[in-house]
């Protein structure tokens, strides 16, 4: 290898992607070596070549090889086809746009027959010090030494990194939105058409909204995946990919859209407001997957459009959404063979729709391939499911346990009479209910029912949560062995989240199974166990957020966040009030952290809504969430006397805890008035700090605490101010509490500064902004990066602070922040300093604005500092 830095390798728990080249058919067993040997280690494999046609785009590989971690190529006799109008084969073109510093792995089989044009390949290869050059005899062989090699490779890297981290070069991290695109782990094929045709509607700019149209099981979100990854050239800004699988309420679109663009909703500024700060005069990219879920929200979306001038929508719904400024794309099935065609070997593979079946047929049963004895049997398979991707892949999944021709024969007495049974769906979904239908079929009777009561689970759910829902149920004792089997079916599907295993159903069978509850009677029955359990789930991860275990807490709130909307949604529309209210309460702090207000808030005001009484607790904290924002955008008399509200009826319940709370928000409500009553506010937030110490609560003490120290530092109190937030680290330190610790920590350190003690604020913004980052609270990273830029500043480092400063902009604007006006001290400073060295300056902000999050903390970080937060920064 060179002196080159090589990139930071991801664990495995985040899916390290590995790209493999080869030629398509020479290679076949050799593949299925590789992709096995891959995934053993839990890696991706990343294997466009497996696509319909021998040459994909270029651009859309180039996508690829961006989006991946290692390169390994399998090379033996065949040089590979070499497409109109290009000079290399794919092969070679693969090679040539892999990146210098990506690892490459290249494989050679011993041979006698290569040709030329393959031999000089390999004797450039063997020049190249940036490549591992390694024979092999056979398929056993190469599967061992992937394996081994990605090993040994992922510890050289992990020891390149005990030593600290060296700041990235802008291409192994880029802020660029599209790594949280969704990542493909099979093959997109037979999609070449649609993606040019997709990518020349963007490329105009002409249109807000373009929307992949088509029935359930058509691959719509693949599609819009993929056209994502292959046009990050025209979105210098990001890319960004929304699910609205789990929203069900027009309301909650724009707080979806929020959440996916990193934007916190505190509740102190409005979100539409926040989302057009962080969009401002960015060229990017929104996928909204799965629109039909909420097709009445879509005169919002025009909304969005204003909020977001240049940003494009691409936008996947099975209707058309019929508003200004939307381009349809009819996305349909795949081409099947033609049946006046004898259906040889050869012309099966050419076929797109069989092309995907022979793929996912081999990923169930490796070594299956197409013969003369089941090419038209193929043939039928893919006619007979209309080129339906979905499927497609369902019947794939039965060369487990049948033929070919045995598919052909169930498929033959199954579909005709389950697609006359569904008349009242589109053809195409007849098709696709009716092959689900038949897969369903083939089940026994636990499995079977399994699968309906996954319906109740949101995107993702885990193995704990399954067996949690089967008490009762006649898959209850066997949830693993009967889960593991419809993943066998690709009924569902198992990927890894921050290395735990979830599992996921696609939309159409979820919402497949979800009918087949109803069917039953018994869908309130499961809703009921679904939300029992992310009820006593939230209940017992709840007491960290308060404390010690904080960032464990939001950390595994935060991986079951869309269940955790599901079951709020179930227990206020289920007629459990007093169980949602609870549940809501709860997780106060957490609501806060991860900036979600603005959801809890339309559950609140659902809540209130519903007809009958309510508990006098469960009214006060509906009224105390709903009020929130108001507390903070449009402060008012009606607000703080509806807070005083929320402190009577709490304390009518008897909970003193929330009494003191709703007592402190009230006074806080006070705060914001341009006149303040200085009086009334401070009497409301002493006496809430003493309730609070005398029940227990030191997080909300110690926000209290910073009330009062922020109210006292507006009035001139400078010295009481910084007692007060003094006396909330404490608190906070005291508990465990990081997250109010960063609040007061933020406003003392800001105080040191200006006194002129920079040692002091220096101390107390390093060691907030590790916090911050252990929370993964991107705001307080914001606010640590601003204080640090006013210490480079004052210390003369011009360069330091100008990347300190533009990074921290960048971030700013990412999350919709932009109260740097009342709270920023280091413009100043920095404008300062640009007069005496503007050129050193402006360099150190063009570094910045390039920086990603890690990459700005590990600027910012000293070396100790920075080694305490390493496993933090790489799950950013």
């Amino acid at each position: 290898m060179t002196g080159v830095r090589e990139p930071v390798i991801r664990t495995p728990d985040q899916r390290l992607r590995v790209f493999v080249s080869s030629t398509l058919r020479e290679l076949a067993e050799e593949r299925a070596a590789v992709r096995a040997a891959i995934e053993r280690m839990r890696l991706a494999p990343v294997m466009f070549e497996l696509g319909a046609r021998p040459h994909p785009p270029r651009e859309l590989y180039r996508a690829y090889l961006a989006q991946s971690d290692v390169f390994v190529g399998i090379y033996a006799d065949s040089y590979g086809w070499v497409a109109p109008d290009e000079e290399v084969s794919g092969l070679e073109d693969e090679y040539n746009l892999a990146p210098r510093e990506m690892p490459k792995l290249i494989y050679i089989k011993r041979s006698e027959h290569r040709e030329a044009r393959l031999e000089e390949l390999i004797a450039r290869i063997r020049s190249d010090d940036t490549a591992a050059y390694l024979p092999f005899q056979d398929a056993d062989e190469l599967g061992q030494r992937v394996a081994g090699d990605l090993a040994t490779l992922l510890a050289e890297r992990f020891d390149e990194t005990r030593d600290g981290p060296t700041r990235s070069d802008g291409d192994d991290e880029r802020h660029s939105g599209a790594e949280r695109l969704p990542i493909p782990y099979t093959p997109t094929i037979g999609r070449e058409d649609d993606l040019a045709h997709v990518r020349r509607i963007l490329a105009q700019g002409t249109d807000r909204v373009v929307s992949l149209i088509g029935p359930g099981g058509v691959g719509k979100s693949r599609l819009a995946i993929e056209v994502a990854l292959a046009n990050e050239d025209l979105f210098p800004d990001g890319t960004y990919f929304v699910s609205l699988e789990a929203v069900v309420e027009t309301g909650s679109l724009l707080p979806t859209v929020a959440h996916a663009l990193g934007i916190r909703d505190n509740g102190e500024a409005g979100l539409e407001e926040r989302i057009s700060h962080a969009l401002e005069g960015q060229r990017v990219l929104i996928v909204l997957d799965n629109f039909e879920q909420i097709i009445d929200a879509a005169p919002l979306l025009v909304r969005l459009y204003d909020l977001a001038p240049r940003a494009t929508f691409l936008v996947t719904s099975r209707v058309v959404l019929r508003i200004r400024g939307e381009q349809v794309y009819e996305v349909g099935a795949l081409p099947t063979p033609d049946d006046t065609l004898p259906a040889t070997p050869d012309r099966t593979r050419r076929s797109p729709a069989c092309a995907l079946f022979l793929d996912r047929a081999e990923a169930a049963k490796p070594g299956f391939a197409v013969t003369e004895d089941n090419a038209a049997d193929i043939a039928a398979i893919c006619r007979r499911l209309e080129g339906l991707p979905l499927a497609i892949e369902l019947a794939a999944a039965k060369v487990r346990i049948l033929t070919p021709s045995g598919i052909v024969q169930r498929l033959d007495s199954s579909l005709p009479l389950l697609t006359a049974a569904a008349r009242d769906l589109p053809e195409r979904h007849r098709t696709m209910r009716a092959t689900i239908d038949w897969s369903v079929s083939l089940l026994p009777d636990e499995e079977r029912e399994l699968l309906y009561d996954l319906g109740v689970f949101a995107t993702r759910f885990t193995l704990d949560a399954v067996e949690a829902i089967g008490a009762g149920r006649s898959w209850g004792q066997d949830s693993l062995e009967a889960l593991t089997a419809l993943v066998d079916a690709s009924l569902v599907r198992q990927t890894e989240v921050h290395g735990r295993s979830v599992f996921t159903l696609l939309a159409i069978v979820r919402e497949y199974a979800l009918q087949e509850l109803k069917g039953r009677g018994e869908v309130d029955l499961m809703r009921r166990a679904h939300a029992d359990h992310y009820l006593a789930l939230v209940l017992k991860v709840a007491p960290g957020l308060r404390g010690r275990g904080q960032a464990e807490a939001v950390s595994r709130l935060s991986l079951e966040l869309p269940n955790l909307r599901a079951a709020a949604r179930h227990l206020v529309f289920t007629g459990r009030p007093d169980d949602a209210a609870d549940f809501a309460w709860s997780m106060l702090p957490y609501w806060w952290i991860s900036g979600f207000f603005a959801e809890v808030r339309l559950w609140m005001l659902e809540l209130l809504d519903r007809p009958g009484p309510l508990a006098d607790r469960t009214r006060g904290i509906g009224l105390f969430f709903s009020l929130w924002g108001e507390m903070w955008q449009r402060p008012s008399e009606q607000v703080v006397a509806g807070l005083g509200e929320c402190v009577d009826l709490f304390t009518a319940s008897g909970d003193e805890d929330a009494a003191a709370m709703a007592l402190a928000a009230q006074g806080t409500a006070r705060l914001q008035f341009p006149d303040v009553d200085v009086s009334a506010a401070q009497s409301e937030l002493t006496e809430a700090i003493e309730r609070l110490h005398r029940v227990g609560n030191g997080w909300g003490e110690a926000l209290a605490e910073v009330a009062l120290g922020r109210m006292a530092w507006v009035l001139g109190g400078r010295d009481e101010a910084f007692e007060r937030f003094s006396r909330a680290i404490e608190i906070a330190d005291a508990g465990g509490d990081l997250f109010t610790s960063v609040i007061a920590g933020i406003l003392r350190a800001r105080m040191k500064f200006m006194s002129g003690d920079v040692e002091g604020s220096e101390t107390d913004t390093v060691r907030n902004m590790v916090m911050s980052v252990r929370l993964h609270f991107a705001e307080g990273v914001a606010y640590g990066l601003e204080g640090l830029c006013a210490i480079a500043a004052a210390r003369g480092q011009a360069g330091r602070a100008g990347a300190l400063a533009a990074a921290a902009a960048v971030l700013r604007k990412r999350i919709g922040v932009f109260d740097i006006e009342s709270f920023g001290v280091h413009t100043e400073y920095l404008e300062r300093l640009r007069e005496r060295e503007p050129e050193a300056v402006a360099a150190g902000e063009a570094e910045g604005e390039e920086l990603s999050i890690p990459d700005a903390v590990r600027l910012a970080l000293p070396e100790p500092d920075l080694r305490a937060v390493q496993e933090d920064l790489r799950q950013w």
